[in-house]
Parts: structure tokens; sequence; C-alpha cells
């Protein structure tokens, strides 16, 4: 593994563990400000929001003026947001916060990219789901570190601890190198890939997939909290235990074909939406949480097929678009998902499981397929990825 790769993997160790501090009690804590189950799936679906907006700049200019650039700026605005939610004493000023924090994901299309031209010798799905065992696995120890210090001095500390580990973070990414900006050799190359029927058509399946894996998600922790019981270290336990999951299927999942992965691990957030709706009993429960794991592998898999359908040149936008599309399952699923709760919240996982089978189903049939032709040998003409012509940063 290179240095930047190196680099990178602690400072996604660490953002993990300040991740899982308090992602996964953002539904509690918003309860604790006041917010309904209508209203916190309103919240999210604008975090979600702010997620999507941010995602197709961010990989236009990561294609323009260099990536690193673009990752250092968005680490550093998730340290501030963390500080906005760790002070905040009211509802609406911890949203301002929050939604911030949802910006942040425009880290994903640079950091892709980034992690795409640095591979080496690895495929684009190996280094994207290595790099991702690495948040998770310090997303194990950040919910049941969350878990104990919100039982024992509430959910706001958890922002507080979580601000100050992002930091240092921040200054291990601070230290990745440079990257060349890479240019198409030819000025005809237009726009192609973006209408290009094929890419198209896995948008849909982006957005499909992405939907159905998610829409379980969002209110999960107040299910377990308000119908089964459960108090924040027995939810911390559990979502670490899909931290646990995540790394493992991570590493399983990312050395298969990419489409293989992608679909095996759609199937195992299937099993986590049928063990939430019909089992009963916290064993089940973590090992319904461990498949839960497969929703990070499924969409960094997902997100690796993107390559074979783009020049490399264009790496950066199109990771961009293809998140904005990810992204708006993340406005859309929870407004759902706080409808659905209020009507009955089992309804969630039996709605969430069927739209699951009908996803495996079109991914199967409409992702990029392995022995297809890359988008440089269709449109010919395009740099190599170790053509340089400006540097960045």
């Amino acid at each position: 593994m290179s240095r930047d790769l190196l680099l990178i993997s602690i400072a996604m160790f660490t953002w993990g563990i300040g991740d899982g501090l308090f992602i996964f009690f953002q539904p509690l804590y918003l309860e604790e400000l006041g917010a309904d189950p209508i209203m916190i799936g309103t919240i999210l679906g604008g975090f979600g929001l702010a997620m999507t907006i941010s995602h197709i700049p961010a990989g236009y200019l990561a294609d323009r003026i260099g990536r690193k650039p673009v990752l250092v700026a968005g680490w550093f605005t998730g340290v501030v947001s963390a500080w906005i939610m760790a002070f905040a004493d009211i509802l609406p000023v911890f949203v301002i916060g929050l939604i911030l924090y949802g910006l942040t994901l425009f880290v994903m299309s640079p950091l892709q990219s980034y992690l795409t031209a640095a591979r080496g010798n690895f495929s684009v799905g190996r280094v994207i789901t290595l790099m991702s065992a690495s948040y998770n696995l310090g997303a194990v120890i950040g919910p049941m570190l969350g878990g104990r210090i919100g039982d024992q001095f509430g959910l706001r500390q958890t922002y507080i601890v979580a601000g100050a580990i992002f930091l240092v973070s921040l200054i291990v990414l601070v230290f990745i190198r440079s990257q060349p900006v890479e240019h198409p050799l030819t000025s005809d190359m237009g726009k192609r890939w973006f209408y290009s029927p094929r890419y198209l058509v896995y948008m849909l399946v982006i957005f499909l997939s992405m939907f159905a894996m998610f829409l379980p998600q969002p209110l999960t922790p107040n299910f377990l909290s308000n119908q089964g019981g459960y108090d924040l270290s027995q939810i911390g336990l559990l979502f670490s235990v899909s931290s646990v999951g995540v790394v493992v299927l991570n590493l399983v999942l990312g050395a298969l074909p990419t489409l293989t992965g992608f679909l095996l691990g759609q199937a195992a957030v299937a099993v986590f939406t049928l063990i939430l709706w019909w089992a009963n009993g916290y064993v089940w429960f973590l090992f319904g949480f461990f498949m839960l794991g497969g929703f990070r592998t499924a969409r960094n898999l997902g997100m690796a097929q993107v390559r074979e359908l783009v020049p490399s040149a264009k790496m950066g936008l199109a990771y961009g678009v293809s998140e904005t599309v990810s992204a708006t399952t993340v406005i859309l699923a929870p407004i759902a998902a706080g409808f659905l709760y209020t009507q009955n919240p089992v309804i969630v996982y039996a709605i969430g499981f069927g739209l699951l089978i009908v996803s495996i189903i079109f991914s199967a049939k409409y992702s990029p397929k392995p022995g297809d032709r890359s988008v440089e040998a269709t449109l010919g003409g395009v740099s190599k990825e170790s053509s340089t012509s400006i540097t960045d940063g």
C-alpha cells in the first residue's frame, strides 16, 4: 500500500470513530430536542439535500483544480459542523450544524477519484472497499463509545469528543500528496459519456438500489428504543456490529467481481430488513446488523462500476453525478420512512424488503457486466490515468 493510501486509511479510521460517536444516534438526539418522527424524517431529508447539492460541484472542482484541495476543504467543514452541533442548545441551531455536516459528503467524489488514480495494482472496487473498511474499523469503536458516553453524560457530549477526533483526522489528511489534473487528449469528447444510455440507465440502478437499502435505516434507532426497549449502549453495540459487518463484507465481497459483490451486498441488507420485520430478540438483531454492513459495501461497489462508463479525465464529475443520484435517496427515504413509521413502524421493513428484491433483479440486468468494453475503448482519444498536465495544490 502506498504512502498516500496509508495516510488516507488513517484519516478515514479516525473519522470513522468520530462519525460513529453520534451519527447513529442522530434520530434519538433530534427526538430529545423536540422533533417528532415526521419532523425527524424531514430534517434527515434536508441532510440528504445538503449532500445532493454538493457532489457535482465538488466533482467538477476536483477535475479542474485537483482532488487534494477539495478533500481538505471537506474535512475542515466536517470539523466546523461537529463543533456547531456540539454547542447547539436549540433544535434550529443544531439543524444548521447537521446540514453543514451533510455538505461534507461532497468529499466522496474527489475521494473516489483520488483513490482510483492512486490505487496502483488494486482494482477500483478493491481500493474503494479497502478504504471503506478503514473507516468502518473506526466506526466499530465509535457507536459503542458513543452509547456509553450518551448513557453516562448525555448524547450532546458525543459531539464534543467527535469534534476533537475530526481535527486529528484533518491533520493526517493534510499530508497526502497532490495528484496531477488529467485532461482529455482530444477536444471532441464533449459529454458523450454523460448522455450514454448505459450511463443513464445505470443511474437508475444506483437510485433504486440506494433507496431500497436506505429506507429501513433512518428510524431504526427509534424503533429499537421505542418498540424494542433497548438502551443507548445496546443500540450502540448493534451499530458497532454493523461496522464490523462492513469491514468483513468489504474485504470478502470486494475481492469478488464488482457486480457480484454489488448484488450480494444488497442481499445482505435484505436479510437485515427481514430480521427487523419478522424476528425478535437481541441475538437476531446482532446478526441482522452484521448483515446491514452490506449497505456500505454495495454502495462502494455500485460507485466503483461507474468507472467502467466514463473517461478517466471526467472521473470527478462522473462520481459527483453518481453521488448526487445516490444522495437524492437520502432526501426521499427518510421522509418516506417517517410517514410509514407513524402508520406502523413494522411496515417500513416490509416495504423495504420488497423493494430490495426488485432492486436486486434490476441491478443484475442493467449494471455493467464483466467484459464490457471500457469507455476509453468505446469513445477513444482519452488520456490514460497516468497522463498529467497541471499539478494540483
